[in-house]
């Protein structure tokens, strides 16, 4: 099963050119769930679980792979479907999100598309499963909706959004009160992390669901005149977005004389050395892990820093 995923290698050019690849499973019936193929280690046939007493009970085990033990959710039950009662011939999908290893429980897998960005659509509001989906898309005519997995491990590992009280400039955060900060994420979580964090530091955060609704905000502001740059203090963009990704916000930021010179920092799930090459082709300033709170702290505190020095009069 696992040579149903590519290498990484191939993969990986479809990044920063608005495209994805999704591997298309299923987790009762017949509806078709997604989960982006690059952050899939590898996919199983059911191996033997051990059980863990005490744990989430969405977590139905751990089994033991590339030399580690790695906890085993029941996707189904974890997005309010019900628990599979009958894991005979079913999948596991070994995963890595925010540099955790878990792996999720499938009825079975079908098989991996190659798609734009552009073909992803966010869910519609009010939509029954729409808290546990980041987007939705049609595949011959099926819809297709892709699971928000930073919710489903939020609720089974809940996240620290605390920043060490130590690392925190009292000084700078009486400075930046009012400084404003636009947050890029499809996740609600997401955004929610980088809230509780940022408002720990004073400054005001600014929220998007979406690159292409980023961008419109952006290029907005900027047809009315205001200095973007000046406006905001930075931008925190997420990479895997519906629509449109960081990536390709990124380069659209860049490639605008009036928001050229936006400081924007790429802030994803996705593996690391990998999204410092990103950074590097697409030109954003940096790069942070989800979700490290004190990395964040610091990362927005220096550019703050930087900001203050530039716009004071």
């Amino acid at each position: 099963m696992a040579g149903i995923l590519d290498s990484v290698d191939q993969r990986t050019q479809l990044v920063g050119e608005n495209r994805l690849e999704l591997l298309l499973f299923k987790l009762q019936r017949g509806s078709l769930f997604a989960l982006n193929v690059f952050k899939i280690q590898e996919v199983q046939t059911m191996p033997k679980l051990t059980s863990m007493p005490h744990s989430h009970p969405h977590i139905v085990g751990v089994t033991h792979a590339r030399g580690r033990t790695i906890p085993v959710i029941d996707l189904g039950a974890a997005i309010g479907l019900g628990p599979l009662e009958d894991r005979t011939h079913c999948n596991i999908i070994i995963s890595e999100y925010n540099r955790t290893v878990q792996a999720f429980l499938v009825k079975s897998v079908d098989r991996i598309v190659n798609m734009n960005w552009e073909e992803i659509m966010p869910p519609p509001k009010g939509a029954g499963r729409s808290h546990y989906l980041t987007a939705i898309t049609k595949l011959d005519g099926k819809l297709v909706e892709v699971i928000d997995v930073e919710k489903v491990l939020q609720e089974v590992s809940p996240y620290n959004t605390r920043v060490n009280p130590e690392l925190v400039d009292q000084e700078l955060v009486n400075q930046a009160q009012g400084i404003e900060i636009l947050a890029v994420d499809d996740s609600s979580v997401g955004l929610s992390q980088v809230k509780e964090t940022v408002q720990q530091l004073g400054v005001k955060l600014i929220c998007a669901s979406d690159g292409a609704m980023a961008l419109k905000m952006l290029k907005s502001w900027a047809e009315q005149g205001i200095d973007v740059s000046r406006k905001l203090a930075m931008v925190i963009t997420d990479a895997e977005m519906p629509e449109m990704d960081g990536y390709r916000l990124t380069r659209e930021i860049r490639d605008d004389p009036r928001l050229k010179d936006l400081h924007v920092i790429l802030h994803t799930s996705l593996s690391g050395n990998f999204n410092k090459a990103m950074v590097e082709k697409v030109g954003c300033n940096g790069f942070l892990s989800k979700f490290e709170p004190d990395k964040l702290a610091i990362t927005v505190q220096e550019r703050i820093k930087d900001y203050l020095q530039q716009y004071s009069h």
